[in-house]
């Protein structure tokens, strides 16, 4: 175990893994959450009364790489959110783990993650939040939630989006896709976007995204809750092996700020005709029930 803790502590002074926000965050295996990757502030402490946000991730393909976002999670991280990942990392950094606790790292295997694995995920953070001793005790707000994902994890957080504890979506470079039969938890259809709440965002990577069409027909049929549609020409693959999670990540932060926390300088990159993304002539934003 010691031997993992070195190495856990090594990665976590990677800027890779810290985040660009007032608070500096750090990636935690904890053996209590068998096969997740936490991201949280490194000292909790810091952020006084402050409540943690809380994101549940999809990580792309639905592989069992708790690390695949790894610099997008850290980012949100670091602007006091907890996020939490299916799987343990493996890749990135902390890549070698000790017989002690850790399992021995393996490649990432796709479509190894259920919907059911967000949503333990989800009951345990909660959990925790109420249980005397446990280092979130009173400090994540339950009315600050959200889903998340990318591609495959992005439908599985669509999926997660109809649990009444979620109060926003985020979708990166995905949508509704019915042809999945290899994974019967995600084999979908439409219907399933009129369970979403509160809000939904899709982020896109233009026309070269190989889930375009499916982000664009998944956004059209959204209806009654405010929803945003931002695409730029990046690709499936987005800005997640950019610095901090590139521009996709400073725009999901910025929903989840005006969404979770009715952040009024958040809210200026979507509200308006002259909003952030609108001068931006890289990025296209459509709205829906947003002004």
């Amino acid at each position: 175990m010691q031997q993992a803790s070195v190495r856990l502590a090594e990665a976590n002074s990677s800027s890779e893994l810290t985040g660009s926000g007032p608070y500096p965050a750090k990636l935690v295996v904890d053996l209590a959450l068998p096969n997740a990757t936490i991201y949280r502030p490194a000292d909790l402490g810091a952020m006084g009364r402050r409540k943690l946000g809380l994101l549940i991730w999809g990580n792309g393909g639905c592989t069992n790489d708790g690390a695949s976002a790894r610099a997008h999670l850290a980012e949100i991280a670091s602007h006091g959110y907890l996020v939490i990942a299916p799987g343990i990392p493996l890749t990135g950094p902390v890549v070698s783990h000790d017989a002690s606790g850790f399992p021995a790292p393996q490649p990432p295997v796709p479509m190894t993650t259920t919907i059911g694995d967000l949503r333990k995920l989800l009951d345990w953070a909660l959990a925790e939040n109420e249980r005397p001793g446990s280092p979130y005790f009173g400090r994540i707000d339950p009315d600050a939630v959200a889903a998340a994902g990318h591609s495959c994890g992005g439908m599985q957080a669509i999926l997660l989006g109809d649990d009444p504890r979620v109060r926003t979506v985020v979708v990166h470079n995905s949508g509704v896709n019915p042809a999945i039969p290899s994974n019967p938890p995600l084999v979908m259809d439409m219907e399933r976007l009129r369970g979403l709440r509160r809000s939904v965002l899709f982020i896109v990577g233009g026309e070269s995204d190989v889930l375009w069409t499916e982000a664009n027909r998944s956004f059209a049929a959204v209806e009654g809750i405010a929803a945003a549609f931002v695409s730029s020409d990046v690709g499936h693959g987005g800005t997640f092996a950019q610095p901090h999670g590139g521009m996709a990540a400073r725009i999901a932060l910025d929903w989840l700020e005006w969404q979770l926390r009715g952040d009024r300088k958040a809210s200026a990159t979507f509200v308006g005709a002259d909003c952030g993304l609108c001068k931006k002539p890289d990025w296209e934003i459509r709205k829906k029930n947003i002004p």
